[in-house]
């Protein structure tokens, strides 16, 4: 083959190569224009953060969606195929503040490096770095969290993973859309005892995420239940907004607006609840919480409550963490105050909003709330690399103690009475008790979680003697408790089941350690949950779930009263299942 014999073929393959690209520009293009970004995220020792959230936000000029990445072992992202252009980069992890790197540029052909430090939010928390270590690193679907609420401390939480998506080796989503809405379709009161919703009846709630601007969201919930003869209509509407763009590491404000027709010619429920949390550093190791809520509700009557709340937490050492609380009754964690970086579980405290209301009780004819004050002092030490041992005393002041029990043609000055059972709440009167409690909760593989409750204090008990209304037959006592549950998952059927039974020494008539029971999430004598993840049809993730309270019917105590005979019961039996869609 001679030199112009060689010419002409070159020319014949530059042509057939240009006649390619033109036949599809757009691939040409975006070869052109490809860029990458990577980077590492550390804590202010330089440690590196597994499963940090990432999302890489384009700003005005960046051609481009928003794209999410988790960081692996090694702390570290990397993001491929980005146009070029300025980004935004959202860093949010579990124990830390939100971090923001605004306009960062990505370029074509080349690769950004950045690094980014995360704040520590609670210095107590020092103990979530995952140093590196030379043992096999653990699966990234549990960690020690902080349920940053002014009544709550460092406890195992479990996390579960992207419903819609998977993270690969390199530590990236594998999918970028994550569930931004929820249905539920359920039959069984969300909250024993809760005024708006005291019928069992069947209901619809749907929660929706929306993010604004590139770091607040704004979580909106609804609520519609009807009876089974359609006399007693129900809803309600929560709005909650995250100026950081997480629950639990940044102030967040919510308002729920309830209204529910207690029977055919009853009154109707109306109530109002503003609530507001924040949080602030003093020094070096000492991180104060503070919050509060306004509760006004109406039937025929209205009735208000301001509710404080206040929690100091102190790092002593790598093992050691010490908390001052001060909460309003019924105490227990937050419904907005939960775990950052999923947003179903976003969705699902925006759910819970709606029933966060303190029970409404009648005395002499007036509506009354629940109330009183939780005052606790905890220490927390690990165990190990999977186990936390909580200690801590506490008194509680309670000025309105609430009292469920059943009966019928009950005084309704006094007795707030379901009108489609015998249900009713009742204003125990007040009690005063101090307590102590030992917690202890342990990862014991990575599907199988272990928590054990131990406490002695002071609840309703019935007494001899007396012959006026019914809060005079009742005096508060010692009673021990001891409980334990286990949680399990079976991640190949996509099943999670939790059970536990909870022991108490004798008749109560109220909670020993409620405050303790709520954080732990431990209820009274047998409770069962089941949550089975459905084949894939249509849009979005089915799930089945169901749960029963006191499955047993224990704690049950019948008296005879001035106004009657009646049972009296420290949990209900209550059974609540049905269907979620999360899309």
């Amino acid at each position: 083959m001679n030199r112009g014999q060689v010419r002409v073929w070159g020319a014949l393959v530059l042509a057939a190569a240009f006649s390619a690209m033109g036949a599809n520009p757009a691939l040409a293009q975006l070869k052109s224009v490809q860029g990458i970004l990577s980077g590492v995220v550390r804590d202010a020792a330089g440690t590196p953060q597994m499963g940090a959230s990432v999302q890489v936000i384009p700003e005005a000029d960046a051609p481009a969606k928003a794209v999410d990445f988790f960081t692996n072992t090694q702390g570290i992202f990397r993001g491929e195929k980005l146009p070029p252009g300025f980004y935004t980069v959202r860093v949010t992890l579990a124990g830390f503040l939100p971090t923001l790197e605004k306009h960062v540029r990505v370029s074509a052909n080349l690769t950004t490096l950045l690094r980014i430090e995360l704040e520590s939010m609670f210095a107590s928390l020092e103990q979530l770095r995952r140093a590196p270590s030379a043992a096999a690193s653990e699966a990234d679907d549990w960690k020690w969290v902080l349920r940053s609420a002014a009544s709550a401390r460092p406890v195992l939480q479990w996390a579960d993973p992207d419903p819609l998506g998977t993270v690969n080796a390199d530590g990236e989503s594998a999918s970028s859309d994550a569930a931004h809405g929820r249905l539920d379709f359920t039959d069984g009161a969300r909250k024993p005892g809760s005024v708006s919703n005291l019928p069992a009846s069947p209901a619809t709630a749907f929660a929706y995420d929306q993010r604004l601007g590139s770091a607040s969201r704004l979580l909106l919930a609804g609520l519609m239940s009807m009876s089974d003869d359609g006399d007693s209509p129900a809803g309600g509407i929560a709005t909650v907004w995250l100026p950081s763009g997480s629950l639990g590491a940044g102030p967040h404000t919510a308002v729920v607006l309830r209204e529910s027709k207690l029977g055919d010619i009853g009154p109707s429920f109306r109530g109002v609840r503003v609530d507001q949390g924040g949080s602030m550093t003093l020094g070096t190791g000492t991180v104060l919480q503070y919050g509060g809520e306004y509760v006004l509700v109406g039937l025929g009557k209205p009735a208000t409550s301001i509710r404080p709340r206040m929690q100091i937490d102190e790092r002593i050492s790598e093992e050691w963490t010490a908390s001052l609380i001060f909460a309003s009754v019924p105490a227990g964690p937050e419904p907005l105050e939960g775990i950052d970086g999923e947003s179903t579980s976003a969705m699902a405290a925006a759910l819970n909003e709606l029933d966060a209301f303190p029970v409404l009780m009648w005395r002499a004819g007036r509506p009354v709330l629940e109330s009183g004050f939780h005052e606790e002092m905890a220490a927390v030490r690990k165990v190990g690399t999977r186990g936390k041992l909580q200690i801590a005393a506490f008194h509680e002041d309670n000025s309105h103690v609430a009292v469920f029990g059943r009966g019928s043609n009950l005084p309704p000055a006094d007795f707030f009475q379901d009108v489609y059972s015998n249900g009713f709440s009742y204003d125990g009167g007040s009690s005063s008790s101090w307590g102590t409690r030992a917690a202890y909760k342990e990862k014991l593989t990575d599907d199988v979680e272990l928590t054990v409750l131990y406490a002695f204090a002071g609840a309703l008990t019935p007494s001899s003697g007396a012959a006026g209304p019914l809060r005079e037959l009742l005096r508060t006592a010692d009673r021990h408790t001891l409980g334990a549950k286990v949680s399990a998952r079976v991640s190949r059927f996509g099943t999670s089941v939790s059970g536990g039974y909870q022991w108490i020494s004798g008749t109560t008539f109220s909670r020993v350690d409620g405050y303790g029971e709520s954080l732990l999430d431990m209820e009274p004598y047998l409770h069962i949950g089941v949550h089975q993840r459905l084949p894939k049809f249509g849009p979005g993730r089915w799930e089945a779930n169901a749960e029963c309270d006191n499955l047993l019917a224990q704690g049950y105590v019948t008296l005879n009263t001035p106004d009657g005979r009646i049972t009296l019961m420290p949990a209900f039996r209550t059974f609540r299942g049905g269907l979620s869609l999360q899309f």
